[in-house]
């Protein structure tokens, strides 16, 4: 799967699916879209900003409130997206897509405590899933992404 075919699966076909499961490659690609996309946005956000700030000599404008709305608005559509692709991709790993919650709270939960090793090491190991090949044949979350076909019973 290539990287246009990765972002219009999860932004047409898969918005908010959360069942199935996602190959290596669905997953990666439209994490690199979602991160050019917010990089793009706090880009042109700077860009404003500085470009009003020298101009004008005052701090934010309006341009750069309405910026800082659609960059927002455009980066919430897309983290429903995000979230869904890495729970299918737990699920190619068999793995529960609840763990993607410990993803997102234990970091946020350690660091308010003031430690941030344990959410270092959630993050971490998320990677490790992400990067690792998902389990070969069909599994309990569904068929093989890379070989549909493998899933037919074997004393049929």
């Amino acid at each position: 799967m290539g990287f246009k075919e990765a972002v219009r699966t999860c932004l047409r076909e898969k918005y908010v699916t959360f069942s199935g499961r996602a190959p290596r490659s669905e997953y990666w690609w439209f994490q690199l879209f979602y991160y050019l996309v917010l990089l793009g946005g706090i880009a042109l956000i700077m860009l404003a900003s500085g470009l009003l700030y020298s101009s004008q000599g005052t701090g934010f404008g309006a341009v750069t409130i309405i910026l800082f709305v659609i960059v927002g608005i455009v980066v919430l559509a897309l983290t429903l997206p995000s979230i869904s692709v890495m729970v299918r991709r737990f699920h190619d790993r068999n793995l529960s897509g609840w763990w993607v919650l410990a993803v997102f709270v234990v970091p946020g939960i350690f660091s308010v405590i003031g430690t941030e090793i344990p959410g270092l090491i959630i993050t971490v190991a998320s990677f490790v899933i992400t990067v690792l090949r998902g389990t070969d044949g069909p599994n309990k979350y569904g068929p093989d992404p890379l070989n549909p076909e493998s899933s037919a019973e074997v004393f049929a």
